[in-house]
């Protein structure tokens, strides 16, 4: 018996899904719906550039700050884990996964109002582990460099 891939654009829950976006400042991107922990400190956007690589972003808002007035470190590690899934997701096709590791060096601060946006590479795939490194910049700015590791933990229903 064959085993059906769902579409790509189906997430971990039932029922979530990429939803496009074709109005405003993300007319273009896509967001995931449904999810409940990017529906609190998302949302999150992401397409898919010319030559393939994925890209993840959202816009700074005053609830991403800390008291400094700059975006808390935790929610930027909480996008780039997030980012370590859009990267890899031509390597997860058809596969649920969680996050082994995470870590980043903390190049700058991101200010409110800035454009945050993730790219990156997947380093090693092709079995059940997919390594990924990447950079998360703010308006252009470098802010955040990250590697992570994704343990693939079944096919998706």
């Amino acid at each position: 018996m064959s085993e059906q891939v769902p579409p790509a654009d189906e997430g971990v829950g039932a029922g979530s899904h990429l939803i496009p976006v074709s109005e405003g400042e993300w007319a273009g991107w896509a967001s995931w719906e449904d999810d409940p922990f990017e529906d609190l400190v998302g949302p999150y956007y992401q397409r898919q550039e010319p030559g393939g690589a994925m890209v993840l972003a959202f816009r700074a808002e005053p609830r991403h700050m800390n008291g400094g007035g700059f975006m808390h470190g935790g929610n930027i590690l909480t996008f780039a884990d997030s980012a370590l899934f859009t990267i890899a997701r031509h390597e997860m096709a058809g596969s649920h996964g969680v996050t082994l590791h995470l870590a980043g060096d903390f190049l700058n601060p991101v200010p409110v109002g800035a454009l945050v946006e993730a790219r990156g590479e997947v380093t090693r795939g092709g079995g059940k582990t997919v390594f990924v490194r990447g950079m998360v910049t703010a308006d252009g700015t470098p802010a955040l460099s990250f590697t992570g590791i994704i343990r693939k933990v079944g096919k998706r229903a």
